[in-house]
């Protein structure tokens, strides 16, 4: 499978002249990689002037939050219809962010269904706020997974993908952050609790990225030691050198 970067803007930049600039040259920069597909997340205000009319096989638009309605008095919220409209086809789901907010895992279970049923593909976050030597932190990981995951019926499988995301390395330097070796065993982790839910068939299909404190610096460990399926940027995604050598890196990488 291509490799898949995806930048998480988060709440950056705070002007949309920015935004357009930044993604207005990263897509020029990426356009001609055929081994990798790139997505943006900018916040939602900036969706509707950054669509792209249709996506292509290399370069994507994604948001970083949805409501499970399509319509109704949902003050603040977003729709899965507004964003098909714009044009979105990756929707991150259960960011530590937004979980530190208060969203549980009901609540993802319901937005990750809901963008299944509109044809976009969920970006499920998963990751543990601490390691514990007992081992805890692994079956917080697995109960992420299978919650998050309910009621997905296994048609649906390949339009999935995982984001590991350790929240204790988001914003670390890179003494603390994550090692790709660590990584790929908790991939493993992971990939094993899929397979429990949909099969080992349908579970080789779910991509697994990392995210947290990705640099430039550390992600061709990630990408080849620790055999990620892509990457979930957050701050070196608004730079512009930085994420094109990123996605190319990604696109060497077989």
């Amino acid at each position: 499978m291509k490799k898949l970067i995806v930048g998480n803007w988060k709440l950056n930049p705070t002007n949309l002249a920015e935004a357009k600039k930044i993604q207005t040259k990263i897509r020029q920069k990426v356009t001609g990689l055929r081994n990798v597909k790139v997505v943006i997340c900018p916040p939602t205000a900036y969706l509707s002037a950054l669509s792209l009319g249709r996506s292509n096989s290399i370069f994507s638009l994604g948001a970083q939050e949805v409501f499970w309605k399509e319509a109704g008095p949902y003050t603040g919220q977003t729709s899965p219809l507004i964003l098909k409209d714009l044009n979105v086809s990756f929707v991150i789901i259960g960011h530590s962010e937004q979980r530190d907010l208060g969203e549980n895992d009901e609540q993802i279970n319901l937005k990750l269904r809901v963008v299944l049923d509109y044809g976009l593909r969920p970006i499920l976050c998963v990751g543990e706020k601490e390691r514990d030597d007992s081992g805890y932190y692994l079956a917080q990981i697995k109960r992420q997974l299978e919650d998050g995951l309910e009621k997905v019926s296994k048609k649906m499988v390949k339009q999935l993908v995982i984001a590991y995301e350790p929240v204790w390395a988001i914003g670390q330097d890179q003494r603390k952050a994550e090692t790709p070796t660590s990584f790929l065993q908790h991939a493993l982790f992971i990939r094993k609790t899929l397979s429990s839910l949909f099969g080992p068939a349908e579970a080789q299909k779910i991509p697994i990225l990392y995210g947290g404190s990705v640099t430039i610096k550390n992600a061709e460990g990630f990408l080849t030691q620790g055999q990620a399926d892509g990457l979930l940027v957050g701050r070196e995604s608004l730079i512009i050198p930085n994420f094109v050598a990123l996605a190319k890196l990604a696109n060497q990488i077989k």
